[in-house]
């Protein structure tokens, strides 16, 4: 399946559905999609990830890219990865960086 990142912000939440495989080769426009949303001082960051099938280590530095891009006091919420991906996470240690989360909550992100 070839990799795409859809955007939607409403109510300072900044939602990116991802699909497909983020590699190196599609990197660069994850990170686009980041620095979209970024541009709107979201004060939290959704990520969709349960379509997506591979995560490299290129996505992984856009990741921590959006973290820096974001700062202050956005957070970042994982929600319905898969476990191929979050093992990925939880061995780079992105997962003390974001709330990982098997299914939307409403009360916990929109709050």
């Amino acid at each position: 399946m070839p990799f795409s990142a859809t955007t939607e912000m409403s109510n300072g939440i900044a939602r990116i559905v991802l699909s497909g495989e983020l590699d190196a080769s599609v990197a660069p426009e994850f990170q686009a999609a980041i620095e979209k949303v970024a541009a709107e001082k979201p004060r939290r960051l959704v990520l969709f990830m349960s379509e997506l099938e591979y995560l490299a280590s290129a996505g992984l530095r856009v990741l921590v890219f959006a973290g820096r891009k974001l700062m202050a006091g956005a957070d970042i919420f994982i929600v319905g990865a898969r476990p191929s991906v979050v093992e990925t996470l939880r061995m780079t240690g992105f997962h003390h960086s974001a709330v990982l989360l098997e299914d939307y909550d409403a009360a916990r992100i929109e709050q």
